[in-house]
């Protein structure tokens, strides 16, 4: 079954998600301190938080960061993922609709999450709860999809077995970008990452995907199988990477 609600995508995939989603690199905090003015006095939303990734890299940089999720088994493994951190606040909202006062932020932030949102509605509340001179940032790891045999494969992979892979693909971060800053200037970074997986770790980063066949669906047992025999072929010393650009875009939305 494919669930179309994107606040509920992820439901069923909270454990994969929470072990074997990429990081981000601290490179970001970095840009955002030389180009923004990001300090650790900076009062954060992290929208779209999911299991707290990027939002424990702010933290770790002293940053009060308020996280507003919508699906509340995400946000629950998010807030025991960041229970240690005092500066945090876990709340129940929307991109649309979060519970933040007006002009209260100096930043909102979004990674891997801005493609899910109506993004003109998103707008329009990063508009009300930033103060005046805050700033909007959007950020994703792009997984390449060619640079080795190995990710080669694993593309064909899921253009072969996802259930609404080619969907999802297609929606790209550039639309979002177009349309969520609009006339609004917008800078843009860029930096490397990786994985490196054993197989039980490439299955779970498979799993851990909103278009993933879940088990019980008819794709589920024959993609594993291939994945398999994808990484029997290219594993090098039990284990397999994948390659990452980090993409980020940020600006002032007024």
């Amino acid at each position: 079954m494919v669930v179309r609600d994107s606040t509920q995508r992820f439901s069923s995939r909270v454990e994969n998600y929470v072990r074997y989603r990429p990081g981000y690199p601290p490179e970001v905090v970095g840009l955002l301190q030389r180009e923004c003015g990001l300090t650790s006095d900076s009062v954060i939303a992290d929208i779209g938080f999911g299991t707290g990734i990027f939002t424990r890299l702010l933290l770790e940089n002293g940053n009060r960061v308020f996280g507003v999720e919508p699906n509340v088994d995400m946000r629950n493994a998010g807030e025991e993922f960041l229970r240690d951190y005092p500066n945090f606040t876990s709340l129940d909202g929307t991109a649309e609709a979060t519970p933040l006062g007006n002009q209260s932020i100096d930043f909102v932030t979004a990674a891997q999450a801005a493609h899910w949102f109506d993004l003109k509605k998103a707008r329009g509340e990063f508009q009300r709860i930033l103060k005046p001179e805050g700033w909007a940032v959007l950020l994703w790891n792009e997984r390449r999809l060619e640079d080795t045999a190995f990710l080669h494969d694993y593309e064909q992979l899921l253009l072969l077995y996802a259930t609404d892979y080619q969907e999802i693909r297609h929606e790209g971060t550039r639309s979002a970008i177009v349309h969520f800053f609009g006339a609004s200037p917008v800078q843009q970074g860029e930096f490397e990452m990786s994985q490196e997986f054993d197989y039980a770790g490439l299955e779970g980063r498979l799993l851990s995907s909103s278009y993933a066949p879940s088990s019980g669906h008819a794709n589920h047992e024959p993609m594993l199988r291939n994945l398999r025999q994808i990484f029997d072929q290219h594993q090098k010393n039990g284990r397999v990477a994948f390659e990452y650009d980090t993409k980020l875009y940020y600006g002032q939305i007024r």
